[in-house]
């Protein structure tokens, strides 16, 4: 990966609040020109240091306004098992992010759902094509404190 200097960084944090802000305007606020920035976005975008520019929508619109955070137990001598896992998981939309983790647990994934039924189907779903997931552990969510994407750039 390349390294990236202080005006990357700074392209990075703006466009992490904004990524549809214009390079005219990110030049203005970092001190670069407009063709510049363009340059730099590119770079960054060929070179995957920027992965995905999305939006964010509101859950409770899209009709999933159910949070769980599932924390996952897998068969110990059965870790090879967790790049077929990785593969299920890329076609799962109501399985947001996973993480393998240290603890009482294998793995933590954050799953978004219309209703605890609908929950209940996924992780039965989950476990039937999955067998080396041995035993899940629920929290369902009760109220959003903070929600975020934003990675700090560090200088």
């Amino acid at each position: 990966m390349e390294p990236i200097d202080d005006f990357d960084r700074r392209i990075l944090s703006i466009i992490q609040v904004d990524c549809q802000m214009k390079a005219e305007a990110i030049g203005d606020l970092v001190g670069l020109s407009a063709s510049a920035v363009q340059r730099r976005l590119k770079r960054m975008r060929d070179s995957n240091i920027i992965t995905a520019e999305i939006a964010i929508i509101d859950r409770k619109v899209a009709g999933n306004p159910m949070t769980f955070i599932a924390g996952m137990e897998i068969e110990r001598e059965n870790y090879d098992a967790l790049s077929k896992f990785r593969v299920w998981l890329a076609k799962q939309e109501h399985i947001q992010q996973v993480y393998y983790v240290t603890g009482a647990v294998d793995l933590i994934a954050i799953i978004t759902a219309r209703d605890v039924g609908q929950y209940d189907e996924i992780t039965a779903n989950l476990m039937s094509e999955n067998p080396q997931i041995k035993r899940i552990h629920t929290n369902v969510v009760l109220k959003d404190i903070k929600l975020g994407m934003f990675v700090p750039v560090a200088s």
